[in-house]
């Protein structure tokens, strides 16, 4: 009897382990289905370029010398391009002393100003939209929002149109408070106000990061502010000990993001100063002189190198971030070892 049970049991089991793959290899394909453009697309213009891209920075390639002509295979000749080009600023020898600073050192300037604000801005809008004594907090986020859906190329035109020095209405603004016109600001023509310029038009867009901050604070377990508050725990200690904890993945995920997004900063000075590195060479970041390289000056190899170095510095950044992010990232439910 305990014999006949156990056979039955173990077709039972076979009978459903055959059942439950038949329907595992149906949702996946399914699934394949779905996403089916998404990957061809993927294959089509991300992978296969990047492939092409990498293939490109060993040979000496230009658009100039036609698609026929047999690729020259140069080895790590456009690396060690790289490394002697002051204008790319591998090299460290090239980061300071030189009348024209490097994109390189450009990029990581912008950075250093652009990156606390683009992490603190959000931060603190979210912060204030998620009081519960502001009235009207839905008006105030659809505000907030609106710029972000706005077509970035429209808003940096509407900016450029704003903080222009001659016709712009802030600086006649400005002059109607009593500001002097030679105190006025130059703005994006002005090696001292580029940078604040190009971080101005960027908390313009920063409704997106704005909501993904406040849905993180309003994940924040209500009873632990409440036992805060029991414990008499001042509005800084409760920040510190339970809001940050709380919502650090959401920062972290802000951090990578901005990160990313500076090192690949391309479109405001491609717009407001026509790619030209104006004022003083101040605007020509590593993102703009590779797309010159590649495109005006048609030097396909070269700018495949640029291109792969830079994603290499991405890559070893995020990498950092995410080693480092155990020792402050909070997850709820992860077990500690």
């Amino acid at each position: 009897m305990l014999e006949e049970l156990s056979k039955k049991q173990e077709k039972f089991s076979f009978a459903a382990f055959r059942n439950m793959k038949s329907i595992a290899k149906r949702e996946m394909r399914s699934g394949l289905s779905f996403t089916s453009l998404w990957i061809v697309g993927f294959l089509a213009f991300t992978f296969i370029p990047m492939l092409a891209t990498l293939f490109f920075s060993f040979i000496d390639l230009n658009i100039t010398d036609g698609i026929f002509s047999a690729p020259k295979f140069v080895g790590f000749d456009n690396y060690a391009q790289l490394w002697k080009d002051p204008q790319a600023g591998v090299n460290p020898k090239f980061w300071f002393g030189s009348e024209t600073p490097s994109s390189l050192i450009i990029t990581i300037k912008f950075a250093l100003i652009a990156l606390p604000v683009g992490i603190f801005a959000p931060l603190l809008l979210a912060l204030l939209m998620n009081n519960k004594y502001l009235k009207g907090q839905f008006i105030f986020r659809t505000l907030f929002y609106m710029p972000f859906i706005v077509p970035f190329i429209a808003s940096v035109f509407l900016w450029g149109g704003m903080l222009n020095t001659e016709t712009g209405w802030i600086n006649r603004f400005l002059e109607f408070a009593g500001v002097p016109n030679e105190s006025l600001p130059g703005w994006a023509n002005d090696v001292n106000w580029v940078y604040p310029t190009y971080v101005i038009m960027g908390i313009w867009g920063v409704g997106n990061a704005m909501l993904i901050m406040l849905a993180g604070l309003q994940g924040v377990p209500t009873e632990l502010y409440d036992a805060a508050k029991v414990d008499g725990a001042s509005t800084w200690s409760t920040f510190w000990n339970i809001t940050f904890p709380m919502i650090s993945p959401v920062i972290f995920y802000n951090l990578v993001l901005n990160i990313v997004g500076l090192f690949q900063y391309f479109l405001v000075p491609l717009v407001v100063n026509n790619g030209t590195g104006r004022p003083g060479g101040a605007t020509l970041f590593y993102n703009l002189y590779l797309y010159k390289t590649f495109f005006t000056f048609q030097n396909m190899s070269y700018g495949s190198t640029l291109a792969w170095f830079l994603f290499i510095v991405i890559l070893i950044i995020t990498v950092v971030l995410f080693s480092t992010a155990k020792y402050w990232v909070y997850y709820a439910g992860e077990a500690k070892s």
